[in-house]
C-alpha cells in the first residue's frame, strides 16, 4: 500500500516541479535583449560589437584591428581568449560601435581620421591602409558571438553571405576594378583607392516564446559603402564615394559612420541562426555529391581489397591442409619459407618504434577530437575549441605514445629476458618524448619568428610559448615516461617462431614487389578517399571559410583507417609471398606515403587555387604545410604497422619447467603444415589462420 502512494506522490511532485532549463555549452548560452526601458538583469539593452583580426586570401599574414588606424575603443578591456584562438591568431577587441536594442540610428559618426602626407608617421599609416586595400584585407565583426555577414549575389542567382567585408578596393592604372570595386559603378578613377567608411547594419531578432522576456538575435548583416562626407559634424551619407588617389600629397580626412536598423525574423530560431551562413557557402551542393561519390568508391575498393585478401589466404590454407608430410611443407614457397626471419629486428628499429609511439598519440587525438566535433562541442560558434581540444588531448596522450614505443622496442629489438627492455630504453623514451614534437615545435617557432618580424597578429606571444613548453615538458613528457615504464615492465611478447641465426637470402624481386614501387602504389588508395575533404579543409585554413561538416569528416577518417589497413595488409602479403621478410618499415611507409600525395596536392593547391603573394606568406604556407604533412605521415603510417601486431598465445603456455622439453618435441598439426613451431600468419581482425593448439591459437595480426 505504501509503494503506490509513494509512486503517486512522486508523479505529483514531478508535475508540480518547474520546467527544467535547457542545457547549453559554456559560452554558447542565448542572451536576451530588451528595450532600454525594460532592461533587467536577465535582459540586456546594449548590444556590443566586437572586432576580430583582419585577414586576406592574398596573404597569410593576419593583423590585429589595432594595427590599422581605424576607430578604436581603448577604454574597454578586451575579452579573454582561449589557447586555440591564440594559436589561430584571433584577436578579439571591443569596438566603438554601440547599439541599443530597437533603437535605430542613421548616419551616426564614429570618428574622424586625418592624414597629412607631409608627416612621416601619418604617411606610414596611410600607406599601410592602402596596402591592406590592395591585398583585399577583410574586416571580421562579431555581434552576440555571431559573425556580422555581408550578403551579395553570386553566379547562377545564388546569394553568398561572407562573414567578413573588405576595407576598400583599388582601381588599377589601366582602369581595372579589383575585388569589391565591381559593386559600384562610381568607382572608376584610375590608380585610386576607395575605402568603405560607412556600413548599413541590419540586426534580425526573434521574440522569445518559452516564457522568458525579451528577444534573441538571430542574424546581423551589413552593407559596406563609401561616402566623402563634406560635413563631419553632421554627415548625411550621400554624395560621391571616398576616394584616395595613389599620388595624393595633401591632407586626407576620412569620416567613419554607420546606420543600424532592427527587423523581427519569425522564421529563424536561435539554435539555427548559423544555418543561413553555412548554407550559402559556395559549392555546398557539389560538396555533398562529391563526398558521397568518394565514399561509395572507397567502400567498393576496400571491399575488393578485403575480398582479394580473404580469397588468396583461403586458397593457401586449403593447399596447406592437403599436405601429408613435412617434406611437402619444406618444398613449399612464398611466405611460409620466411617464418624463421619474419621477426628479425628491422633496421633503424629505434626510430620506427618512436614513429609508432608518436603516431598512436596523433591517432587517438584525432579520433577523440572528431568525435567531440560530431557531438557539436567544437562547432564554429565555440571559437578556438577545436584547436584547444586537440592540443590538450595531445598533451594528455603521452602515456599511450610511451607505452607503444616501449612495447615495440622491447618486442623487436630487445631480448625478452632483459629486465627493463635493454640498455637503450632511456634513448627510446627520450626520442619518443622529444623527436617528433621537437621537429614540429622547431618549425612552428621559425614560422613564429617570421610572423613576429612582420608584426602579424598570428605571432604567438612569448607567454603563450612558455605555456606550451610547460604543457610539453611538465605534463606530456612525464606521461610518456609513465607509459614507457609500464611498457618496459610488462613481459615482452614472445615470438611465435624462433628466428634463424643466419638470415635467409632474399631472391630477386619483380618490379611491383620492390620497396619503392610498392610504397608508392600503397598511398594512392588512402589518398583517394580524402582528397575531396582535403580541398575543403585547405579552403577553411587558407581561404578563411568555415568548416562544419565534421560528421562527414569523421566518416572519412574511419574509412581512411580501414583503407590504410587493408592496403598495407595486401602489399605486406605480396612481399612475404615474394620471400621478402623486411616488412616492418614497408608496412609503415606503405600507408604513410599518403602524406607525400598530401604534400603534392598542397603544392598544386597553392599554385592553382590561392592568390598568395609575397615571400613571407609563401614561406609561411609551406612551413605550416610541412607540419601538417609530418603529422599526417605519422598518423597514416602508425596504426597499421605494429599497433595491431600482436601475438596472442603464440605458444601453448607450458606449465612447469619439467614439461618444457616434452612440449617442444611435439609436432602439432596446423593449417601451415607440420612444423615444430607453427608460424603465425596474417589475419584481419580476429580471423586466425593458424591453429597450432586448440586452446591457444597462433595469431599474428598485421593491419
Amino acid at each position: 500500500m505504501l509503494l503506490p502512494r509513494a509512486l503517486l506522490a512522486a508523479v505529483l511532485l514531478a508535475a508540480a516541479a518547474p520546467r527544467a532549463e535547457a542545457f547549453y555549452l559554456p559560452g554558447l548560452a542565448p542572451v536576451n535583449f530588451c528595450e532600454k526601458s525594460k532592461e533587467t538583469a536577465d535582459c540586456k539593452a546594449e548590444i556590443e560589437l566586437f572586432v576580430n583580426r583582419l585577414d586576406s586570401v592574398e596573404s597569410v599574414l593576419p593583423y590585429e584591428y589595432a594595427a590599422f588606424d581605424f576607430c578604436q575603443n581603448p577604454e574597454e578591456k578586451r575579452p579573454s581568449e582561449n589557447l586555440g584562438q591564440v594559436l589561430f591568431g584571433e584577436r578579439i577587441e571591443p569596438s566603438p560601435y554601440k547599439f541599443l536594442f530597437k533603437k535605430e540610428e542613421t548616419c551616426k559618426t564614429v570618428c574622424t581620421k586625418t592624414y597629412d602626407a607631409q608627416k612621416p608617421e601619418q604617411k606610414q599609416k596611410l600607406n599601410f591602409l592602402k596596402k591592406s586595400m590592395l591585398l583585399n584585407y577583410q574586416h571580421h565583426w562579431i555581434v552576440d558571438n555571431m559573425p556580422v555577414t555581408w550578403c551579395y549575389d553570386v553566379e547562377e542567382g545564388q546569394r553568398f553571405c561572407n562573414p567578413g567585408f573588405p576595407i576598400g578596393c583599388y582601381i588599377t592604372k589601366d582602369g581595372h576594378q579589383k575585388d569589391a570595386c565591381v559593386i559600384n559603378s562610381e568607382f572608376h578613377e584610375r590608380d585610386t583607392f576607395y575605402i568603405f567608411n560607412h556600413v548599413d547594419i541590419k540586426i534580425f531578432y526573434h521574440i522569445v516564446e518559452n516564457g522568458a522576456t525579451g528577444a534573441r538575435l538571430v542574424a546581423a548583416k551589413l552593407e559596406p559603402k563609401s561616402y566623402k562626407h563634406t560635413n563631419p559634424e553632421n554627415p548625411d551619407c550621400s554624395g560621391v564615394p571616398m576616394d584616395i588617389n595613389n599620388q595624393a600629397s595633401g591632407e586626407i580626412k576620412i569620416v567613419y559612420t554607420y546606420s543600424v536598423t532592427f527587423q523581427e525574423e519569425k522564421g529563424i530560431r536561435w539554435a539555427s541562426r548559423w544555418d543561413y551562413i553555412l548554407e550559402s557557402m559556395p559549392h555546398t551542393h557539389i560538396q555533398w555529391f562529391s563526398i558521397m561519390n568518394s565514399l561509395v568508391i572507397v567502400l567498393f575498393l576496400s571491399g575488393m581489397v578485403a575480398m582479394i585478401m580473404l580469397r588468396t589466404l583461403h586458397k593457401d590454407i586449403a593447399r596447406y591442409n592437403q599436405m601429408d608430410s613435412t617434406e611437402d611443407a619444406q618444398e613449399e614457397f612464398g611466405w611460409k619459407l620466411v617464418h624463421g626471419d619474419i621477426f628479425r629486428p628491422p633496421r633503424k628499429g629505434m626510430l620506427l618504434s618512436v614513429f609508432l609511439g608518436s603516431g598512436t598519440q596523433i591517432l587517438i587525438m584525432t579520433f577523440v577530437t572528431l568525435f567531440f566535433a560530431c557531438l557539436g562541442f567544437l562547432s564554429p560558434a565555440n571559437r578556438g575549441a577545436l584547436m584547444t581540444c586537440a592540443v590538450v588531448l595531445w598533451v594528455l596522450l603521452g602515456t599511450p605514445a610511451g607505452y607503444v614505443a616501449a612495447r615495440f622496442y622491447k618486442f623487436h629489438i630487445c631480448s625478452p629476458h632483459q629486465a627493463f627492455g635493454g640498455e637503450k630504453w632511456k634513448t627510446n623514451v627520450l626520442l619518443t618524448s622529444f623527436l617528433c614534437p621537437g621537429i614540429v615545435f622547431a618549425d612552428f617557432f621559425i614560422m613564429n619568428l617570421i610572423l613576429w618580424g612582420e608584426g602579424s597578429s598570428a605571432a604567438i606571444p612569448f607567454g603563450t610559448l612558455v605555456a606550451i613548453l610547460a604543457l610539453w615538458f611538465c605534463i606530456s613528457v612525464p606521461l610518456t615516461f609513465i607509459g614507457a615504464y609500464f611498457g618496459f615492465k610488462k613481459n615482452a611478447i614472445e615470438h611465435p617462431v624462433r628466428t634463424n641465426q643466419i638470415p635467409r637470402q632474399i631472391p630477386e624481386q619483380s618490379f611491383y614487389t620492390k620497396p619503392l614501387p610498392g610504397i608508392i602504389m600503397g598511398g594512392i588508395l588512402p589518398f583517394g578517399c580524402i582528397f575531396i575533404q582535403l580541398f575543403f579543409i585547405l579552403n577553411s585554413i587558407w581561404s578563411h571559410q568555415m568548416y562544419y561538416m565534421f560528421g562527414f569528416l569523421f566518416l572519412v577518417f574511419i574509412i581512411l583507417v580501414i583503407t590504410c589497413s587493408e592496403a598495407t595488409i595486401l602489399l605486406c602479403y605480396f612481399h612475404l609471398c615474394a620471400e621478402d621478410y623486411h616488412w616492418q618499415w614497408r608496412s609503415f611507409l606503405t600507408s604513410g606515403f599518403t602524406a607525400v600525395y598530401f604534400l603534392i596536392y598542397a603544392i598544386h593547391y597553392f599554385f592553382s587555387k590561392l592568390q598568395i603573394t609575397g615571400t613571407a606568406s609563401t614561406i609561411l604556407y609551406f612551413g605550416y604545410t610541412m607540419i601538417m604533412v609530418l603529422i599526417f605521415f605519422l598518423f597514416t603510417g602508425r596504426p597499421y604497422t605494429y599497433f595491431s601486431l600482436r601475438c596472442e598465445g603464440a605458444h601453448q603456455r607450458r606449465k612447469g619447467k619439467n614439461k618444457t622439453e616434452d612440449a617442444e618435441k611435439k609436432t602439432p598439426r596446423t593449417a601451415c603444415g607440420t612444423l615444430p613451431n607453427p608460424p603465425c600468419l596474417m589475419t584481419i581482425g580476429a580471423f586466425c589462420l593458424s591453429d597450432g593448439f586448440s586452446s591457444s591459437p597462433d595469431l599474428l595480426i598485421i593491419q
